[in-house]
């Protein structure tokens, strides 16, 4: 699917990735599943120890552009590396591009969603007071049939955003924020972000909970609060899951085909905390909110 709406703007894709097969990320899905809606795809490449450079050249699409790039292992507060490599590729995008769609290496775009990204940044292109758009979220956990439901998952977060070079990614790159710490307006539009970080074979997902802790915490935490075992226990942490009775994106088939390992979780032991229960009774009752937003919403009726 290419999209009628690139004749109308012109849309940059960008994203960061390093090691991407020691850690089964998914950046090729991830890549592909938005390059129907990108005139570009700026990719910052980190120094690796596998052939991920390789991997992003096999995807052998001219729309591609890869920045070679080296990770500053001495930042090792608050994951300020992830957002340090989003913002050097957030800067290579071109200057010209209406909007920039940011993608993490694992994180996927349903195609069934696309032209709704595209109608959206179509309709607030000229609106100067809308710096981004807000997506859903769902966090799969364990294998590709369970999503994460306790109040620990981030429920929203901004993935689009207009080419304002005073737009920064924000402390481990999980959102964005512009000027001097201020918060973006962003619009909430009905499209949904696939997280598939939490969902890896399990000793890769051990591997990688072994290395990307040193990008948030000093050595001797890794070594009290990270458990050295071969595979990464699944059942251990579990909070509350529910089945999920969607598909996946048709760029994830392959991947989800050769799944080699089993997870299951008997969903009526689910534990819901004290804290969680209650945000529910508050939520339901009291019309309170109280999870972190990264963001200010715009009231559409109001543009």
């Amino acid at each position: 699917m290419e999209n009628e709406y690139l004749t109308l703007m012109k849309v940059s894709g960008f994203t960061f990735i390093k090691d991407a097969l020691i850690y089964d990320y998914p950046i090729v899905e991830a890549i592909r599943s938005i390059l129907p809606i990108c005139d570009e795809m700026i990719v910052a490449v980190g120094e690796s120890r596998d052939e991920t450079f390789n991997l992003i050249q096999q995807i052998n699409d001219e729309k591609i552009k890869i920045i070679p790039t080296i990770w500053n292992e001495e930042l090792r507060e608050g994951g300020k590396v992830l957002a340090e490599e989003t913002n050097k590729a957030f800067k290579a995008i071109s200057q010209d591009s209406d909007w920039a769609f940011y993608i993490q290496g694992d994180e996927v775009i349903h195609e069934n969603d696309l032209d709704i990204i595209a109608e959206n940044m179509q309709k607030f292109k000229n609106h100067n007071d809308v710096d981004g758009l807000l997506f859903n979220y769902l966090h799969f956990y364990g294998s590709y049939d369970y999503v994460g439901t306790s109040s620990n998952w981030y429920k929203n977060e901004i993935r689009v955003i207009k080419n304002n070079k005073k737009i920064y990614s924000y402390r481990d790159a999980q959102g964005f924020r512009k000027n001097d710490n201020e918060k973006l307006n962003v619009v909430p539009i009905n499209a949904s972000v696939y997280h598939y970080g939490w969902v890896k074979e399990p000793k890769a997902m051990q591997k990688k909970q072994e290395n990307f802790n040193k990008y948030w915490h000093a050595d001797d935490w890794i070594e009290k609060n990270v458990v050295k075992v071969e595979n990464y226990e699944y059942e251990k942490h579990i909070k509350e899951l529910a089945r999920f009775n969607g598909d996946h994106a048709k760029v994830m088939e392959q991947r989800i085909k050769l799944k080699n390992w089993a997870f299951e979780h008997d969903l009526s032991y689910n534990k819901k905390s004290i804290k969680d229960k209650t945000k529910d009774f508050a939520r339901k009752y009291l019309k309170l909110d109280f999870s972190y937003k990264n963001y200010k919403l715009i009231k559409t009726k109001k543009i």
